[in-house]
């Protein structure tokens, strides 16, 4: 099933349609009270085509968030379609895949890769990190929640280090590491000690220009925070009972803040000084999504461990063999790396990545759609930054960024907020130069119409 993805555009009549809403009081009958951005009810049985899917009221609308970056190659793509289509999912389609071996056939050139495929995959696109070795689970926060483990295992350290406007799960343990949004913690027990620094949220900025406050001397000469907090004789944090520090190399959640190359570099001269575990978060940032594999390889760090998931559509923490533990059982999950047809799909996506060059793909794109919306010079947004396929439109207060997201809708163009006042947008990585012409011109004529 497809649209003419060459010529369609939304067209919306109503939304939410009476279709749309009696499935949404249908399953708010059962479901806790979770994150539901939309009374959009997505039609997975009508036409869809890259970021084109129709809703069950014959809706057609424009998908910028690629269902929170776990898409990333948008609707009914036959990079992923046609191999699945020749797949024929066995039962059970998902096994206890930490207590039995799964078999793609040959492992030279499986048809269809599974588990042991995606891990060779993982450990090739992070080798250059000198990592050898994944741990697969469910979801972005267990891969982040056993980042976390084999860190404290491999370290013996009981303190970590995050940054602010961070978001990092929803576990007990991952909502110990974040510093987005209060109503993600509050009242609920945490880990600790876990001690916190500003995070940069300028790419231009110098020690002599920082607006955040980790590098808060005028005169950019000083010690940055994490130093001070650092420093053997002053500091607050004693290096040696650390664990690890933990970063997204570009704030989904927080913000969309991409950091500078001296926020960077500092971190990096400071972890190689002391020894201290990096971990990238880059469940939301990696996998292509910034133009370039993972969002660390824009930037001198390097990274210890590694966390992926959404567009994996399986969590994986990824580290050298020396990092991991060596004892068996001290890490396991049932359904893990047992999700076969997920672990297709991850393969495939990266497949698809390296054969088509979307990572090129993503940046012209990614460049084309901040340049556009530069120049459309619209009213009450306050700045346009980005990396990739990773982008965001800020706006003077938080009341104008909701009232466009909901006239975006109207219009067809489906976007998400993160931080206080920011829309962020998450095309897929084959998004085409007109779909972004599109894109930018239905997200203008929402912020005129608020206006």
């Amino acid at each position: 099933m497809g649209l003419d993805r060459d010529r369609v555009e939304p067209r919306v009549a109503e939304l939410p349609g009476e279709k749309a809403r009696e499935r949404v009081d249908y399953h708010r009958s059962f479901a806790a009270p979770a994150t539901y951005v939309y009374d959009f009810v997505w039609d997975h049985t009508a036409p869809a085509d890259g970021p084109f899917c129709t809703d069950v009221d014959g809706n057609v609308l424009m998908d910028f968030t690629s269902h929170v970056g776990a898409a990333p190659l948008g609707y009914q793509n036959p990079k992923i379609t046609e191999p699945m289509a020749e797949f024929d999912l066995p039962d059970p389609g998902k096994i206890a895949g930490q207590d039995f071996y799964l078999s793609a056939g040959d492992p030279a050139d499986p048809q269809f890769p599974g588990p042991a495929e995606l891990m060779d995959r993982l450990v090739e696109a992070t080798s250059h990190y000198g990592m050898d070795t994944v741990f697969l689970s469910n979801s972005g926060a267990e891969a982040v929640e056993n980042a976390m483990k084999i860190c404290y295992d491999d370290t013996g350290g009981k303190y970590a280090i995050t940054f602010e406007g961070a978001f990092h799960g929803r576990t007990l343990g991952t909502l110990s590491l974040n510093r987005s949004k209060e109503v993600y913690r509050r009242e609920f027990p945490e880990i600790g000690p876990v001690h916190d620094a500003p995070f940069c949220r300028d790419r231009s900025c110098d020690p002599a220009a920082c607006g955040c406050g980790f590098f808060p001397d005028p005169d950019g000469e000083g010690p940055s925070t994490l130093r001070r907090m650092l420093d053997p004789e002053r500091g607050h944090v004693n290096v040696d009972e650390l664990a690890f520090l933990i970063l997204e190399p570009v704030q989904g959640e927080g913000g969309y803040h991409v950091p500078s190359d001296a926020f960077m570099e500092e971190v990096a001269a400071l972890c190689d000084e002391h020894d201290i575990h990096i971990v990238a978060d880059e469940i939301q940032s990696g996998v292509g999504r910034s133009g370039e594999l993972w969002a660390s390889d824009h930037y001198p760090i390097e990274p210890d461990v590694i966390t992926a998931a959404k567009a994996l559509r399986v969590g994986a923490t990824v580290a050298s063999k020396d990092v991991f533990p060596e004892e068996q059982s001290r890490l396991s999950s049932t359904w893990g790396a047992g999700d076969i047809a997920a672990s297709l799909q991850g393969a495939l996506t990266l497949d698809a990545i390296h054969e088509y060059d979307l990572l090129t793909n993503a940046t012209e794109r990614g460049r084309q759609a901040r340049e556009l919306l530069a120049d459309a010079d619209l009213p009450g947004v306050t700045d346009v930054r980005g990396l990739g396929l990773l982008l965001a439109v800020e706006f003077d207060t938080k009341e104008r960024r909701d009232d466009v997201q909901a006239a975006a809708m109207q219009h067809g163009l489906l976007t998400l907020g993160c931080g206080h006042r920011t829309l962020r947008l998450l095309p897929p990585l084959d998004v085409t130069e007109r779909e972004v012409r599109l894109g930018v011109d239905l997200l203008a004529e929402a912020v005129r119409d608020v206006a």
